[in-house]
């Protein structure tokens, strides 16, 4: 599973988050959120300080990791922690399981009356092998019962709890629930899982603090953590970074890099050993054209076992060329913007994001490619959006597109008359931008949206797609963020005729080739130029 909903891969989007949250509390029957005591929390961006819920879990019997019958009734006379989680996640939930894992040992020998329990949420990796191997990979295949079965036995699950299941692109997206259940039986508490390595003990001591409510005689937590948010390492911070090898890395402004992030479980869905083998070239490509050298980063805060990545790395072709190093905090990862595994990251000397690639979605990168795309990235530069320049910039385009461009940051039309024009721009590539006035990522990638479309204007259309927004707030925002094409006032109804899985949330960018086929879906925010032109490239003009 992905961020976000990926409530991803990959931050939690706004519209999706209260869409499916309205869908959980309908289909289960709950009482509101209370307010939390502890202001921290209730106000944490990364932590869901829970859902209080009431009647009873609906019952459900599946096949564990085991290849034996599971069914949470077995379970009574413990307090149960079950999470519904992707069988080739690489997002958020090895942070869940990880979370689980961690609450369970804070309780000490009380944990012993803690059952942690997942149903498989990928429909098409429902085998007993597919459980197997996602517990054997994260050191959980002892800690926990991973059920699975049919697809018809999966969805009736589903159903029952409120998960949405979706696939987009081969990703798979699904709702990040986590339910604490009582030992009667009863529905406690629901927790919608955040995309945040560096929060993830956090998240362990509000699930161990919630078990402890519901246990004979409420045993102590052993943790004492603040819900402050984490203060995250960011590109532009110095900071020393532990090798593999000992010693460490000087991180921090005064040179461009290049980072992969990945974890040794990555290997359950992608050849990683072979990846990161053939990435040994990309040393002396780098040096031949003088491009920043390439680092690689353990997401050492969801290793199960300390040993995992030695293991890995023993069972090499031959030795790296480029540096390992280990993040056991979840602290640079989340401060370099990682939403998933493997995770390609292009900083500048100053510590800018210049690009990224989530392998997930996008693909392995050899060598050669790496370097040219990093090449490009660092070449790129976001050049004035002031109206006077870019139309300047765009004069003499096609007049199709050149019709596009006179309606600059104007709210136009609704769901019928953008279906029209996708129609009468057949023949050209379409960039589709979703957005509301609401949603902070959206503020933030215009800006690279109001370049691009200066860049590539003369060739490509762009368009936007204001999603459920008040029309005044939505224009107020255009006069604020001006880009070069129109946006159309739609609904979260109107999203499926033009994205038939629905929306994954704001902001989300569709791309389509000159022949009017959907290329790309992008779910989340653009937060680099790069990544936005490299896409464009590739999924809009095909080049």
């Amino acid at each position: 599973m992905r961020a976000p909903l990926r409530i991803n891969k990959k931050p939690v989007i706004a519209v999706t988050a209260v869409v499916i949250g309205l869908v959980i509390l309908a289909l289960v029957g709950t009482g509101k959120s209370p307010g939390s005591a502890d202001t921290a929390l209730a106000f944490s961006p990364t932590l869901d300080p829970g859902t209080q819920l009431r009647g009873t879990a609906p019952d459900f019997t599946l096949t564990d990791q085991f290849d034996t019958p599971v069914s949470l009734s077995s379970f009574r006379g413990k307090v149960v922690m079950l999470a519904f989680n992707d069988a080739e996640c690489t997002t958020i939930c090895p942070l869940t399981t990880t979370a689980m894992v961690d609450a369970k040992r804070m309780l000490g020998s009380a944990g012993a009356k803690v059952a942690l329990l997942g149903v498989d949420a990928n429909p098409d990796a429902t085998s007993v092998k597919d459980v197997r191997s996602y517990s054997e990979l994260h050191g959980m295949t002892h800690a926990w019962d991973f059920g699975t079965g049919s697809l018809a036995e999966l969805k009736r699950v589903w159903k029952a709890y409120g998960i949405a299941v979706q696939i987009e692109g081969g990703q798979i997206d699904h709702t990040p629930a986590l339910y604490v259940i009582s030992s009667q039986g009863k529905l406690a508490r629901l927790y919608l899982t955040q995309m945040s390595y560096s929060s993830i003990t956090q998240e362990a001591q509000i699930l161990a603090r919630e078990a402890s409510k519901l246990l004979p005689g409420h045993p102590a937590v052993r943790s004492d953590l603040t819900y402050k948010p984490v203060k995250t390492i960011v590109p532009t911070q110095r900071t020393k970074l532990q090798l593999v090898t000992g010693g460490n890395l000087q991180l921090g402004p005064g040179s461009p890099r290049v980072f992969l992030f990945f974890a040794s479980w990555d290997q359950e869905v992608t050849n990683l050993k072979a990846h990161l083998d053939q990435l040994n070239a990309y040393e002396s490509l780098a040096k031949a054209d003088k491009l920043p050298q390439l680092f690689a980063v353990d997401e050492g805060s969801v290793e199960s076992d300390p040993e995992a990545l030695p293991q890995l790395l023993a069972q090499l072709h031959e030795p790296l060329s480029y540096p390992v190093g280990i993040d056991h905090s979840g602290r640079l990862a989340d401060g370099y913007g990682v939403q998933d595994e493997p995770w390609f990251v292009l900083v500048s000397r100053s510590g800018a994001p210049l690009w990224y690639q989530d392998v997930s979605t996008a693909g392995w990168l050899t060598s050669a490619a790496l370097a040219t795309q990093v090449k490009a990235a660092l070449n790129t530069t976001s050049g004035s959006t002031t109206p006077a320049v870019v139309k300047q910039e765009l004069a003499d385009s096609p007049p199709a597109l050149a019709a596009i461009h006179a309606q600059g940051s104007e709210l136009v039309g609704s769901i019928k008359t953008l279906r029209a024009r996708l129609s009468e721009l057949q023949g050209y590539p379409v960039v589709l931008n979703m957005w509301a006035s609401s949603c902070g990522p959206c503020r933030a990638e215009f800006g690279l949206l109001a370049s691009a479309s200066a860049q590539f204007g003369r060739r490509v259309a762009f368009l936007g797609a204001d999603i459920s927004d008040n029309s005044g707030d939505a224009r107020a925002f255009l006069r604020q963020h001006h880009v070069s094409y129109p946006s159309y006032p739609i609904t979260i109804d109107d999203i499926t005729s033009i994205v038939p899985q629905g929306l994954l949330g704001t902001p989300t960018t569709v791309f389509y080739n000159a022949e009017g086929k959907r290329t790309f879906v992008h779910p989340y925010e653009y937060k680099s130029q790069g990544t936005l032109d490299s896409n464009i490239n590739t999924y809009a003009l095909g080049s």
